[in-house]
């Protein structure tokens, strides 16, 4: 989905906002989301997933035609940083996305509540 295909949803959605109205909600959102990577801090909506900024240090790579060894730089992002943009789908998007993200675990649901305590018992 693009920026113009959720703006346009919104406003089909929402009949009582205007098309404008719409553009202009979804541009706050997404720079304030912008501002606040840029500042360094993770976004976490929850269900839906989190962004952040991953550091990606230098390294030693491998040409996989030749197989020789490449030096890899760190990727240079902002005042020089070496980060790069990530986004951990929530629980609520793990089953949407299906094969795509499998490899991605979720955390492991309680099964039953200690009798004594009440805390939930984690097997």
């Amino acid at each position: 989905m693009t920026k113009s295909e959720l703006i346009a949803r919104l406003a089909q959605r929402y009949p009582q906002l205007v098309a404008k109205d719409a553009e202009y909600a979804v541009k706050m959102i997404l720079d304030a989301m912008t501002q606040a990577l840029l500042a360094g801090d993770r976004i976490e909506i929850r269900g839906f997933g989190s962004f952040g900024l991953n550091y990606r240090p230098p390294r030693v790579g491998r040409n996989p035609k030749s197989g020789e060894k490449v030096h890899v730089p760190a990727l240079q992002g902002r005042q020089g940083a070496a980060r790069a943009g990530g986004f951990h789908p929530g629980r609520a998007v793990l089953p949407v996305a299906g094969a795509a993200h499998a490899h991605l675990s979720v955390t492991r649901r309680p099964e039953r509540r200690c009798a004594a305590s009440g805390a939930w018992a984690w097997h």
